[in-house]
């Protein structure tokens, strides 16, 4: 067995882990990072947020030709090269893989591919992949970022072909006729958007009463509104009770209210969420705590129960958001280094990348009203907005919410094409405490969805250009 050390130790090069490496090498720190694959990246650059967006550029772009008969223009029927598509995302995929390696290099950081498990809490054991012998890695300081992996309860954990997770999905191995996506999630959603653009009679199964569970309706709506045109069935308030293989493909028992039915479907993908992954890394040889859920708990310099053991991104709670890992990583490598930082942000924005968009950060409507805090909402709708008309995509909102003492911004959310590329400017005035008074008076280009926002902030004293009302009362 080989023996090695090093002063900082990082298991998982996502984009916490490879953010955290890389910034502690800048700072002065010999680092070692340890993942499962050639190259840093980790899920979601491998299997997830990567791939994921590039298939659904893919399918806006065929969704986008189809909707541009409405003003005079007629494309002929797409004809879809699989293995194009295909090697097209991968290529995407290989050019940044690639290019994190090329700065891994640079950085003179050792990368170690294998499985990492503590022996201690100053030893890691390193299995290589494949061939090769295990070592082991004595550390001063380490970092946990092994991220987390798709969730299938054990009654629907069916050896098939058939069933797919996110990580199978994402592979467009083929474009089934029917597709069931079990969870109105957003995983669920991003996927089933990309296989009905591109062919299959995608239907949606979710036990709640509404898609994406957990965020404000009144932004649901306006995707919802889209997707039941998309999607050949919802079924909310509906409980998936059992998968078995036919030779069609798989029978899917679901109940709800109603009835009991047996649905048969070509595929099946299940997209109920994710689990952490600090199982099977050797927690239990150190000292360090872990939740009743899996996640790893840390304060706000990402310490864990062992000062010098630090955990970040999914394994260490929600949102399971890579940019929140890659800021937790940062943090991290920055208290490692010896520098003072915490994890402390006032919004955290998150994405829907479904068409149209669905972005948010601060506050939510929905739980201001958990909380029983009075809050002015202005909402500024984009059938008011030159730009959005000229674009024929009048399908969103602008949402801002603010204190109705203070005029502070708590909370922006936007839905609409494009709200992801929109929302940073929300997260900006949050994190800045910036008034609604401030995003009214600062100017906007003309004509641009950034608009909506001042608009909005303007709909707080009911003073909007394009949009009458009178100013809210607070609730």
């Amino acid at each position: 067995m080989k023996n090695l050390s090093t002063q900082l130790v990082v298991i998982g090069a996502g984009p916490g882990g490879y953010a955290a490496a890389f910034r502690a090498a800048d700072l002065g720190l010999q680092v070692t990072l340890i993942d499962l694959e050639e190259k840093p990246g980790g899920v979601c650059l491998f299997r997830g947020c990567i791939p994921s967006k590039a298939l659904l550029h893919a399918a806006k772009v065929l969704q986008e030709a189809k909707a541009a008969k409405n003003f005079g223009i007629e494309f002929a029927p797409p004809r879809i090269d699989l293995n194009a598509l295909r090697n097209w995302k991968n290529g995407i995929v290989q050019k940044l893989t690639g290019g994190l390696g090329d700065l891994c290099q640079q950085r003179k950081i050792n990368f170690l591919k294998g499985r990492a498990s503590f022996e201690d809490d100053h030893t890691l054991l390193v299995q290589p992949n494949g061939e090769g012998n295990q070592e082991r890695l004595t550390f001063e300081q380490a970092i946990i970022a092994t991220g987390s992996r798709p969730f299938i309860p054990t009654e629907f954990n069916l050896e098939s072909p058939h069933l797919w997770n996110s990580t199978s999905a994402l592979e467009i191995s083929e474009i089934p006729k029917t597709l069931l996506v079990i969870g109105g999630g957003y995983i669920g959603l991003e996927l089933g958007t990309v296989y009905a653009a591109l062919g299959s009679q995608v239907s949606v199964v979710e036990m709640t009463s509404s898609l994406l569970p957990g965020v404000d309706r009144d932004l649901v709506r306006v995707l919802a509104k889209k997707v039941e045109n998309i999607f050949a069935s919802i079924r909310l308030n509906t409980q998936v009770t059992g998968i078995r293989e036919v030779q069609e493909g798989l029978e899917v028992s679901v109940r709800s209210a109603e009835k009991e039915e047996k649905l048969i479907f070509e595929k099946v993908l299940i997209a109920i969420g994710r689990k952490p992954n600090s199982s099977g890394i050797g927690l239990q040889s150190t000292s360090v705590e872990v939740g009743e859920k899996g996640f790893i708990k840390v304060n706000v310099e990402r310490r864990t129960s062992v000062p010098h053991i630090f955990a970040i991104g999914d394994v260490a709670g929600q949102p399971m958001l890579a940019h929140k890992a890659t800021h937790e990583g940062l943090v991290a490598a920055q208290v490692a280094a010896g520098r003072s930082a915490s994890f402390e942000p006032q919004a955290i924005p998150a994405v829907v990348f479904t068409d149209p968009e669905i972005a948010w950060c601060g506050l939510t409507e929905t739980e201001a009203k958990a909380q029983n805090r009075k809050i002015n909402v202005s909402r500024f709708p984009w059938g008011a907005s030159g730009r959005a008309l000229t674009l024929d995509r009048t399908d969103g909102v602008t949402k801002l919410i603010t204190d109705p003492e203070t005029d502070q911004i708590l909370g922006v959310a936007i839905v609409g094409s494009g709200a992801g590329e929109l929302i940073s400017e929300g997260v900006l005035a949050i994190e800045m405490g910036a008034t609604a008074t401030d995003l009214s008076l600062t100017i906007h280009p003309h004509p641009t969805l950034t608009e909506t926002l001042m608009e909005a902030a303007e709909g707080v004293e009911g003073l909007g250009l394009h949009l009458y009302r009178p100013a809210p009362k607070a609730r």
